[in-house]
């Protein structure tokens, strides 16, 4: 099979990974078959100082016209003083909202070998952690009507937080469709017991229950999920929430598996096109040093295979040879234990044991 992927790079790190991301592509193309097309483009930082717009006309056609995006990272330090508008961050809302990918999936795997790096005590990790996020993603505060005026007493700015019904369903039925192929337990976070928008939410999700009569729904409040997530994870399985809520509680449950620098994201729309990326950030300060660690753009890339190319077996095969690799004494910096004889590893090498280690089923 042919596919055709729009590949932004981005700023920072980005560049680093996604080419450690694509070598193992081909590999995948080479064991099984396939062949993947990439087109290059811009965005973020990077689309700012060539083009002076953080999401060039070009960027958005092409993806519109392509299988799937596969994304990089966006930001760094040097774009912080401009304009909301133009912040390097705003071409991920653009992509978001220009390719209706409605949904942001978080897996928080902690890997069996990556324990020790969780900030949990052992009694709390157990056998490990294994939760899905899927936060609400074009619509919320990110979205809502925002500004600022001055007034006598100083500069009054205000941000929106809405939802509609149909934009809480299609999240909710997803999640719910989620977890019938987990362990068929949902909980929604809001903060109902505050805003109008949550009460909305927590009706609408309710609603959507009843066509799911096997999965068991809970509710829980913001403040509240924060705290379990830490105290006692094990009792979740798919987390659903708004956007805001969701941005929020998807980096508090990566950090818990061990290192944001392990974690994929997907984001989907209807139909099968999504856009897949890691969940960590730039990193700038790391930059072009062959320190940054590719897992998490890798497994993105498994995400890809699985969701929008259905092409389940080399999503396994990839995911396989990651826990493979885990298994040696290779570790890049932010996964590394002291005391524990592992080597020091950069993101060209970690990149070259993976692809060694694929193989077709």
């Amino acid at each position: 099979m042919d596919y055709a992927i729009a590949v932004i790079p981005g700023d920072g790190i980005g560049p680093d990974i996604i080419d450690e991301t694509l070598q193992v592509l081909d590999r995948i193309g080479e064991l099984y078959g396939h062949s993947f097309k990439y087109t290059e483009l811009l965005a973020g930082g990077a689309a700012l100082d060539a083009e002076g717009v953080p999401l060039p006309a070009r960027t958005l056609a092409v993806c519109k016209e392509s299988d799937a995006v596969l994304l990089g990272a966006v930001g760094g330090p040097q774009w912080d003083n401009l304009a909301g508008s133009r912040r390097p961050e705003q071409a991920l809302l653009g992509l978001r909202s220009g390719l209706g990918l409605f949904a942001n999936l978080r897996p928080a795997i902690l890997f069996e070998e990556l324990k020790d790096a969780c900030p949990l005590r052992s009694d709390i990790i157990g056998e490990g952690l294994d939760i899905y996020v899927v936060r609400e993603l074009t619509g919320g505060i990110y979205f809502g009507d925002r500004g600022s005026e001055e007034l006598a007493s100083g500069t009054r700015a205000w941000d929106t937080m809405a939802y509609s019904v149909p934009e809480v369903e299609r999240i909710a039925r997803l999640s719910f469709s989620i977890a019938m192929k987990r362990s068929k337990k949902v909980t929604s976070v809001d903060k109902a017991n505050i805003l109008e928008s949550s009460r909305l939410w927590r009706a609408t999700v309710e609603k959507v229950a009843r066509d799911f009569p096997e999965v068991e729904l809970n509710h829980m409040y913001v403040d509240n999920a924060a705290m379990q997530l830490v105290r006692n994870p094990h009792q979740f399985d798919v987390i659903v929430t708004s956007n805001m809520f969701g941005d929020i509680l998807s980096d508090e449950a990566s950090m818990i598996t061990g290192s944001i620098g392990m974690l994929p994201s997907a984001s989907l729309g209807e139909g099968s096109f999504g856009m897949y990326e890691p969940v960590h950030g730039s990193a700038p300060d790391i930059a072009g040093q062959d320190k940054a660690n590719p897992i998490a753009a890798i497994l993105s890339a498994a995400m890809m295979l699985r969701y929008t190319f259905e092409l389940s077996a080399e999503a396994d095969a990839v995911e396989a040879a990651v826990a493979a690799v885990l298994k040696g004494p290779s570790r890049t910096g932010d996964i590394i234990r002291e005391g524990k004889g592992e080597k020091l590893t950069g993101t060209r090498e970690m990149g070259k044991l993976i692809r060694d280690a694929l193989v077709s089923a």
